[in-house]
């Protein structure tokens, strides 16, 4: 047997990436279809009440015709596949065929717009698209079809397009109009012999630095960038969801993530661990009040990952559960953005008392945590309570020293299997370097900005280090301040920003989005001055306290802080990924600015 390396530890962080396991080779979704017994691997489930599922027997088998198909079709190793789609089985099913191949994952989240598409698809010159003909969002029926053929014409790439049809009807559409493009069912027929037999799944062996999934940063600061992914992302997610969430193959997880944001890619990962998953396509609280806390018990589910702001949701919509014993939930996850002290009063005073509501802490560009929930530590509302088995994690400040209780930059000081290897199309890792290694040098950096409890030693998510405030020399989070105007019951939603004034001096701008029925005045504003004081310092006050209309989110429910401290701050700025661009207009030509 030989013998292999699997990491030199002379090599600096910034080089490490590739060389893992050297000599190694294996395929990624032979790994994931690892059982392939009769235990229900997904339910599928999603806003028009229907529900699917399928056993790990017949995933394989879905999955043996899929990656026929595409080796008849001509895809080979290394060639990429990209998808927009929302939460549903037929992208499952592709991502494992296409990388049983050898050939590259991408995906783009579903509401984006075509433009946003084919500025992400166009650079990694994509071979195949797998899209979907209409997409279900909050009950309202989002037609594709004019997307599709608008990315088709901006990626001359393409050689084929396989559109899934969302229902029955839908297989009398016309889509002649859409170059290289035909239905699933009939790209399926090719991998099928002539007496109806599918051949032998074949798992082509790569090295350990063979790119398996692109994804991409949010490109609020320029063009998205494509971010290369190996088969080391398979490390933490058993070690996060086995270790640290205590996942079994008798637990049941749900998620409603769609393709293009990476808990997608993480949540692909069960298959792995050999659990149930729910896969939840569109908005989990639209057929019913209580459709969501219906499904937990039904389905006996013992882990939840949702958004944040789906969490956000359920309380305002005050849809808490009724008739409901929820006896089979254990964990309760949230994530994509700062989960905010008031969220872990709903859960456990609205939804249920012995259940471990928590969040965990990582990023789009290694696909795992470095700070997660851990079922051996007590939980401290806002906090995440445990650094990641194997992640060596600090807080520095602007010279890259340690620090103790103060909020700074996280960063990642020793190498890890699943950084990623590197940007598509950057030679000699230029930009990847410059982007990620050269602040700290020595050192991978977050973007993103915490504090460590010295006491608990559990990490507050200050937000992104590029959206950190700077206020009279005073450094902190936005998320610090929405912590505390949220309690306000007048505000439905806050935006806090940096902003120059005439003197090109840094202050700190709060936009108040008030209920209906309340108004914005100067005894609120007190307040609110009063409650930053007290439960933070007078430095945290914003200098600028103003009324808004509408707060501008990303497709995936984040607040766009840097876009709108663009717009104040007369910077050029995208609009690409924004749900309600109109939103915009109202921070232009501010007369306190």
């Amino acid at each position: 047997m030989n013998a292999v390396m699997v990491i030199d530890i002379s090599i600096p962080i910034a080089e490490v990436s590739p060389t893992w396991f050297k000599g190694a080779k294996l395929n990624f979704a032979e790994n994931l279809l690892k059982y392939r017994d009769d235990k229900v691997a997904f339910i599928i489930a999603g806003e028009n009440g229907k529900v699917e599922k399928l056993t790990f027997y017949q995933v394989f088998k879905k999955a043996e015709l899929y990656a026929s198909a595409f080796r008849k079709f001509g895809l080979k190793k290394g060639d990429v596949v990209v998808c927009q789609m929302s939460n549903r089985i037929e992208a499952m099913i592709g991502m494992i065929a296409v990388t049983s191949i050898g050939a590259i994952w991408s995906g783009a989240l579903p509401l984006i717009g075509s433009k946003a598409v084919i500025n992400r698809f166009k650079q990694v010159e994509a071979k195949v698209f797998l899209t979907i003909d209409q997409i279900v969002h909050q009950q309202k029926q989002i037609d594709m079809l004019p997307k599709i053929l608008e990315i088709a014409e901006g990626l001359p790439t393409l050689k084929k397009i396989i559109i899934v049809p969302s229902t029955q009807e839908s297989r009398f559409k016309d889509i002649s109009d859409i170059k290289n493009s035909c239905f699933l069912d009939d790209f399926l027929q090719l991998g099928s012999e002539a007496d109806g037999s599918v051949p032998p799944m074949q798992f082509e062996q790569v090295t350990f630095d063979h790119p398996v999934f692109i994804n991409y940063t949010s490109g609020t600061t320029g063009l998205p960038k494509a971010i290369v992914h190996g088969l080391g992302f398979l490390l933490p997610v058993f070690r996060d969801f086995v270790l640290h969430f205590d996942t079994g193959r008798d637990s049941v997880w749900l998620s409603s993530s769609p393709v293009g944001w990476v808990s997608w890619n993480c949540f692909a990962g069960l298959l792995f661990v050999g659990c149930t998953s729910v896969l939840l396509e569109g908005s989990p609280y639209f057929l019913s009040p209580t459709y969501f806390w219906d499904m937990l018990d039904e389905y006996e589910i013992t882990h939840i990952f949702m958004a944040t702001s789906i969490v956000d949701e359920l309380q305002r919509l005050g849809y808490v559960p009724k008739e409901n014993s929820l006896r089979s939930l254990k964990v309760f996850m949230a994530g994509g953005s700062v989960v905010k002290p008031q969220n872990y009063d709903f859960v456990y005073e609205k939804v249920k008392k012995e259940v471990a509501f928590t969040s965990g802490f990582g990023c789009t560009e290694f696909m795992a945590s470095c700070f997660v929930f851990d079922t051996t530590l007590a939980i401290y509302k806002g906090e995440i309570n445990a650094r990641s088995l194997g992640v060596a994690v600090e807080i520095v400040d602007e010279d890259g020293k340690p620090l103790h209780g103060e909020t700074g930059e996280i960063v990642i000081t020793k190498p890890m299997p699943n950084l990623p290897l590197g940007l598509w199309g950057d030679e000699n890792n230029f930009e990847f370097h410059k982007k990620y290694y050269s602040k700290y040098p020595g050192k991978y950096t977050m973007n993103d900005c915490g504090r460590i409890n010295p006491f608990t030693k559990g990490l507050v998510v200050c937000g992104r280090s590029d959206e950190t405030l700077k206020q009279r020399g005073w450094r902190f989070g936005s998320s610090e301040i929405y912590n505390i105007v949220d309690t306000f019951p007048e505000v439905r939603d806050c935006l806090c920003v940096p902003q120059y004034n005439r003197n090109m001096e840094e202050r700190a701008v709060l936009f108040l989005k008030m209920r209906p029925n309340y108004s914005f005045n100067e005894n609120l504003t007190n307040n609110i001055r009063e409650a930053i004081t007290r439960e933070l310092t007078a430095n945290h006050v914003p200098e600028v306290i103003l009324e808004i209309q509408d707060i501008p989110y990303s497709v995936n429910g984040k607040k766009l802080e840097i876009t709108v401290k663009k717009v104040i701050n007369k910077l050029p700025y995208s609009t690409e990924t924004i749900s309600n661009p109109e939103s915009l207009e109202y921070y232009k030509n501010i007369p306190e600015f």
